[in-house]
């Protein structure tokens, strides 16, 4: 497998971040939630680099964070935001590496719709 470093998280995330925002959908559901672009990204790559590189960088709860604005958290704006990532990963990375960042991102987001799910089920 083709070795994952600090500067490939580094260079992905931003750019991801980047077409994400100029997404039509996507892009006013994330301005609207993030006030500070610069440090978000850095808690980004803190999370990225934490599962893929097993750092321990990051400290947030992303769980908490994406339930806040469950009302966004639909399966269609899941699967515009996974094929972003796929997109973005397969033009910036070696083949190995954008699949093994594709696989963790289809992990956590299939681990985030079900705690979203969860959390519509128990409040209505």
């Amino acid at each position: 497998m083709s070795q994952i470093s600090e500067e490939d998280i580094g260079r992905l995330v931003p750019a991801f971040y980047d077409r994400v925002r100029a997404d039509p959908v996507l892009g006013p559901i994330f301005d609207q939630a993030i006030d500070d672009w610069p440090l978000h990204l850095e808690k980004l790559k803190a999370f990225w680099s934490s599962v893929m590189l097993g750092t321990g960088r990051y400290k947030g709860q992303p769980m908490v964070a994406h339930v806040r604005h469950e009302p966004h958290m639909t399966e269609d704006n899941f699967s515009r935001w996974l094929a972003l990532w796929r997109q973005t990963s397969d033009d910036m990375l070696a083949p190995e590496a954008a699949a093994a960042f594709q696989e963790k991102a289809d992990r956590i987001a299939e681990s985030l719709q079900l705690g979203v799910q969860f959390y519509r089920e128990r409040k209505s």
